[in-house]
């Protein structure tokens, strides 16, 4: 089975975004994320990717909607998880990259998570990635940083084997 990784920053409520934005545009960690998503397809919604500056640059573009829609040639429309995990086989890891529907959708999937945890809230965030149960994931701290005064760690969490 392939390796699912949703990828995220998030806020202390698990805070996404607002008005299909991020709440906090961290330079130093739109790197990270171009870092872990390089060269591995990306799976999205339609509101994730028109929220994109365009068609990022050596990633696979695969966007998970119900709605027939006419994209750039390089965006390949998916209409079901199935569809998804059939069209990305051939990939070792998949990247999700929200938004919060897409989470949902994928959570039970994923045997990663890649998140920025944000040391902030946002009261008037309209996305939320969803809640998990910490207890089912091993969790790896990779750093704590700050910039612009904001607090942040990249932390990977990844799925315990379940014991038979």
């Amino acid at each position: 089975m392939k390796n699912i990784t949703m990828i995220a920053a998030i806020g202390k409520n698990n805070e996404l975004g607002k008005d299909n934005q991020l709440i906090w545009p961290i330079k130093e960690d739109l790197k990270f994320f171009k870092e872990q998503t390089i060269n591995k397809p990306i799976v999205m919604g339609i509101n994730t990717f028109n929220s994109l500056p365009g068609i990022l640059p050596q990633r696979k573009h695969f966007v998970l909607t119900s709605r027939n829609l006419d994209l750039a040639k390089e965006v390949v429309i998916c209409h079901s998880i199935e569809d998804i995990l059939k069209q990305t086989e051939e990939f070792e890891e998949v990247m999700i990259i929200g938004g919060a529907s897409i989470y949902r959708q994928f959570l039970d999937y994923a045997n990663k998570l890649v998140l920025t945890e944000i040391a902030a809230e946002e009261k008037e965030a309209d996305a939320y990635f969803p809640d998990f149960n910490h207890d089912e994931w091993n969790c790896e701290i990779l750093s704590n940083n700050i910039e612009n005064n904001i607090h942040y760690k990249h932390v990977i969490y990844t799925r315990k084997k379940i014991q038979k």
